[in-house]
């Protein structure tokens, strides 16, 4: 009988299309292997102390720390980010390694509850070993905003990351084996999707959580829910930003650039739509595209740059058609919107104006550096047109009168997170999700430490009735 064959995942410099380093794979065996070891270790890991579970964790931040010129160019050459937002990302995963170990134990602590009689509680306990499919445009933050909550909780974590991220998926691993975690808390696999299904499906795996498009959401979601397992889903986004009469034109141009640029504008959370009171569209027309100017392409291994390739030349390619198909459809470019001559996934700032519905830009997730202006009459016009979108994940309102924004942000948008004058970003005190087709479930803050556990009632009478 011949024996499976191993995968092989092969990466590719976005700044070059240049192949890069080869890692061999799991065959579909090993993953469920390893799963299977991980919720083995989950039997010692639930019962081991948080406070030793918090000590751990720590060391997981300060090897991340004392790693983060390694892993920054890691995250470069495997997907392109600079090495600035590289360094930043890594920074980030120690924080929120910090923020875990420090508050995890008051977020799962026991909740007494008054029955006026019997006393009673709310415990939180770990499910068992949790499964996260992950990304590749925050290879390191994405999985650290997941893993430290969910093996604070007393859960086990096993890892099927994006394939052209290998060397990120298995640096991770590495980064807890180094802080002193037993060897099999937290496994990374290194699977093709179709495999996948087959890990869900398996006793070993208690729950699951995705990070990724709305087509996996869909996948993964029919997958749990068949084998009655619960997920959190964070998928796509094309967050709205409103910017009305009253604000500060050139200070919300810098505010909007920054929400699209973000990773160059490879972003659930970037800004993609913005919905702009008429009387005031030319004016912050003419701040963005000098604010999108200051996003110059260049080598992502410099300091300086503050835009790198995207993630491969497909990616570049599917961004470009979406502009095209918009242009062709009435929209105008009003800076960038042309591949430039030369090899390697590169895409320009670029800003669209007259973007309206049918158009790429108005109704799809577009995942690159590209700002869609879309005009509305006032203020209720513009929170039509923000609400009328499959999206809910992130949104802003920039404005002038402060208790405006609050309002419209707090009320009137359909979105997980509104933000009032900053560019909309994920921070570990703060829940991180989305409504609608953004998925379900929260990250980060007490909620998301809660969501992989056993929400435990129980009741103690004196005596037996």
């Amino acid at each position: 009988m011949d024996m499976p064959q191993k995968p092989t995942f092969q990466v590719t410099d976005p700044a070059t299309a240049k192949p890069g380093r080869s890692y061999p794979g799991h065959t579909g065996e090993e993953a469920l292997e390893i799963a299977r070891a991980a919720r083995a270790a989950f039997e010692g890991w639930r019962r081991t102390d948080i406070a030793e579970r918090a000590a751990l964790m720590r060391k997981a931040g300060a090897a991340l720390r004392a790693r983060s010129d390694e892993f920054a160019a890691l995250m470069t050459d495997e997907m392109g980010k600079t090495l600035t937002e590289g360094h930043a990302e890594v920074e980030k995963c120690a924080g929120n390694c910090d923020f875990y170990a420090e508050r995890a134990a008051g977020f799962l602590a026991d909740q007494p509850v008054d029955m006026g009689g019997p006393r009673a509680k709310v415990s939180f306990r770990p499910l068992g070993t949790i499964l996260a499919v992950m990304p590749w445009n925050f290879p390191f933050w994405q999985v650290f905003r997941f893993a430290a909550p969910t093996l604070m909780a007393g859960n086990t974590a096993v890892l099927k990351h994006a394939s052209n991220v290998p060397g990120c998926a298995l640096a991770i691993e590495d980064v807890f084996r180094q802080a002193g975690f037993p060897e099999d808390v937290f496994r990374t696999l290194l699977i093709p999707s179709r495999d996948v299904r087959a890990v869900i499906e398996d006793d070993a795996i208690a729950a699951v959580s995705l990070t990724g498009s709305v087509d996996a959401g869909r996948q993964v979601a029919a997958q749990a829910g068949g084998a009655l397992k619960k997920c959190v889903l964070e998928l796509g986004g094309s967050d709205a930003y409103l910017v009305l009469e009253d604000a500060h034109i050139p200070a919300a141009a810098e505010v909007a650039a920054t929400a699209r640029m973000v990773n160059g504008g490879q972003s659930c959370i970037a800004g993609k739509r913005f919905i702009v009171v008429a009387e005031v569209r030319e004016a912050f027309e003419q701040a963005l595209v000098g604010a999108m100017a200051g996003f110059a392409m260049g080598d992502p291994r410099q300091a300086e740059t503050k835009l790198g390739p995207m993630q491969s030349v497909e990616a570049r390619d599917h961004i470009h058609k979406q502009v095209e198909d918009s242009l062709a459809k009435g929209a105008r470019a009003l800076i960038g919107g042309e591949v430039p001559d030369k090899p390697g996934a590169w895409y320009p700032a670029t800003v669209l104006t007259n973007v309206r519905p049918g158009m790429p830009a108005h109704d799809e997730e577009v995942f690159g550096p590209v700002a869609a202006v879309i005009e509305a009459k006032d203020e209720a016009d513009a929170i039509r047109i923000a609400n009328d979108s499959p999206f809910g994940l992130g949104s802003g309102v920039l404005t002038g009168d402060v208790e405006r924004g609050e309002r419209i942000a707090t009320e009137e948008l359909e979105a997980g997170m509104s933000f009032v004058n900053q560019n909309v970003r994920s921070d570990s005190h703060l829940p991180f999700g989305g409504v609608k087709h953004s998925g379900y479930g929260r990250e980060c803050s007490a909620f998301g430490i809660r969501e992989f556990v056993n929400i435990k009632t129980v009741l103690i009478h004196p005596e037996a009735r």
